[in-house]
């Protein structure tokens, strides 16, 4: 029976994951590692506002368990030794060097944490794999642990999560369904049913999957490729919608009105951003070369470029729209994180959008409820488009949404924040420049109250 958990990785997927799980089984005590120190000391705050991730109620459940079953620390080693269950929650980013530079998954921190358990481990553990991995990566964590370390005995999970950002307490407390995979040996059978029966304190046992490890790596990386490929068909329609003057919002009605597709992930937008789908995508294809599968990598390549697209059509038409220049004009964004209840800015289509712009010489001021202006920064400049310098000059964050407004030759919505649809519209048209521009990148407001109010509007795909 499993009594000491440690997770290794205390981001966006290894804190709200372990704070739902320490909730559910308070038997177990639960210490969530990582070496940032000052994430940890974040997690740690008595202002539970200061927590590093934000998503709706998990600061109250924060609050709730922690310094009682839950543990935030920076001693590693001290964690991975007192477990009997190690969670891998570490980064996965896409490989910016070598080898698969731009589409594979660089998987230094899982080989590093691997490295690590095997040094310091005296006792057999189960390792869980947490983060969003290639299919068959088991099996050189397993080479890692098994002629690394110290003789012991390691059983490796893959326990792939499938959390939405802004949702992910909702999505962790009432999943729809849970993934576990091992090797299909006695004692790999043995491990999977040690986490089935964590999992099973809230989760009901016939909406927990149990299957080999490389059909779990592979359905987390397919089943965001899938999602990702409804946003982009439903896009792609937006672009054919606009140049026929059907309304998107109704086709995208119509279509999930049928019971064989469905009506979820069907909302036209600017683009999808986050920490999964384009890597997950990415990844997926280079897999597909790989293993020589040229027709079937670029199936895959296409939601990618057509996310491209979109999001370069969208910044497109604000400057042919605005006279074809918004040289030292004044353009107002509201929302930088890739979507609502969420400070996660990691491929936010925001970016991409003020990248282009920029390049045109705009003025760019920012709003977001959530957004530091620091990570604004770190995240445009991460795209080396120009002098970090100019970044500073011609992009700014402002605390209040009428100030990113005021003067404004246009507003562009690119977060679908609630609050964006209370704004008092009125007094942002009273205040901006003539003729008033609304870009809607996420479609949240009615063309016919923004035209009432004199608004020239433009949404997406209607």
């Amino acid at each position: 029976m499993i009594k000491n958990i440690c997770c290794i990785g205390a981001g966006y997927v290894g804190g709200p994951t372990m704070t739902v799980m320490a909730y559910k089984c308070p038997e177990i005590k639960i210490t969530v590692v990582d070496m940032n120190a000052k994430r940890i000391a974040d997690w740690n705050s008595d202002d539970f506002s200061k927590i590093p991730v934000f998503e709706p109620g998990l600061a109250d459940l924060v609050k709730e368990v922690r310094g009682k079953n839950l543990f935030f620390s920076t001693e590693v080693d001290k964690a991975i030794d007192e477990a009997d269950m190690i969670f891998m929650s570490v980064n996965t980013p896409t490989k910016e060097y070598g080898k698969g530079a731009g589409m594979a998954a660089d998987l230094k921190y899982i080989e590093l944490c691997a490295r690590q358990i095997a040094r310091v481990s005296k006792n057999n553990k189960i390792v869980v794999e947490k983060s969003t991995l290639p299919v068959r990566t088991a099996e050189a964590i397993r080479s890692i642990l098994d002629n690394t370390g110290n003789h012991v005995k390691f059983q490796i999970l893959s326990n792939p999560e499938f959390l939405a950002e802004g949702t992910a307490i909702n999505d962790l407390l009432n999943a729809d369904r849970v993934l576990i995979g091992g090797l299909q040996t006695e004692e790999g059978k043995a491990a999977i049913e040690e986490l089935t029966a964590i999992y099973a304190h809230w989760i009901p046992r016939e909406r927990i999957i149990q299957t080999n490890v490389w059909s779990s790596e592979l359905s987390k990386l397919t089943a965001n490729a899938f999602l990702a490929q409804r946003i982009s068909s439903i896009n792609s329609l937006s672009a054919l919608c606009e140049k026929t003057e059907a309304d998107v919002t109704e086709v995208a009605k119509a279509i999930g009105a049928d019971s064989r597709i469905g009506n979820k992930f069907l909302t036209a937008s600017v683009g999808f951003g986050g920490s999964c789908f384009q890597k997950d995508l990415l990844n997926l294809v280079y897999i597909c070369h790989s293993l020589g599968l040229e027709e079937v990598a670029e199936y895959w390549n296409q939601v990618i470029k057509m996310n491209n697209y979109q999001k370069h059509r969208f910044a497109d038409n604000i400057i042919t729209t605005l006279y074809n220049t918004v040289s030292a004009k004044k353009i107002a964004f509201l929302g930088w994180a890739f979507k609502k209840n969420t400070n996660d800015t990691r491929e936010t289509p925001a970016m991409y959008v003020a990248d282009y712009l920029l390049e045109d010489l705009a003025n760019i001021e920012v709003y977001d409820p959530k957004v530091t202006e620091n990570q604004m920064y770190s995240d445009i400049n991460h795209l080396n488009s120009r002098d970090n310098e100019v970044n500073h000059k011609q992009l700014k964050m402002v605390s209040d949404p009428y100030q990113a407004c005021k003067d404004a030759h246009a507003v562009v919505i690119l977060t679908e924040w609630d609050e964006f649809k209370e704004l008092d519209w009125k007094k942002i048209h009273d205040n901006m420049m003539k003729p008033a521009f609304v870009f809607d990148g996420r479609n949240i407001l009615k063309r016919q109250d923004m035209e009432a109010l004199g608004f020239n509007y433009h949404g997406i795909g209607r």
